[in-house]
């Protein structure tokens, strides 16, 4: 690639296992770079994080509904409506609004040579845990 920076859209996927009570944790990002024609995501639950927040918390629905919203943007992307959208329309429609246990943050934008790459410093920024 070369270095020539395009603009980009990014929005964190947040796991909130009870809606009810608002708690939410982030577990992955969804990016789209039109000018290069990519739409990627990245995913991470920690579990333990989550069980913190609700012991009852359904991981495998949690990591299905993740992994369906990364199978998304790829370009496999699954049968169905989505999945036959242009990779705008996807992201689009990966960042609506809904009150689900799985919910797209605030998109928001920035500048990028490598969108792969940035999908993978934005995981480890504002998804992976911290270290000491």
């Amino acid at each position: 690639m070369t270095g020539e920076r395009h603009a980009f859209e990014y929005a964190v996927l947040r796991v909130v296992p009870r809606v009810d009570r608002g708690e939410a944790m982030n577990a992955g990002v969804l990016l789209y770079c039109r000018p290069l024609k990519y739409l990627g995501a990245r995913v991470y639950l920690d579990i333990d994080r989550l069980r913190a927040l609700d012991p009852s918390a359904d991981v495998a629905g949690i990591e299905r509904a993740l992994h369906a919203a990364a199978q998304t943007c790829g370009p496999q992307a699954p049968a169905g409506p989505a999945g036959l959208e242009d990779i705008g329309r996807r992201f689009r429609w990966l960042t609506a609004p809904r009150s689900t246990v799985v919910q797209p943050g605030p998109v928001h934008t920035g500048l990028t040579s490598d969108p792969d790459a940035e999908a993978e410093h934005l995981l480890q920024l504002l998804v992976l845990p911290t270290r000491p």
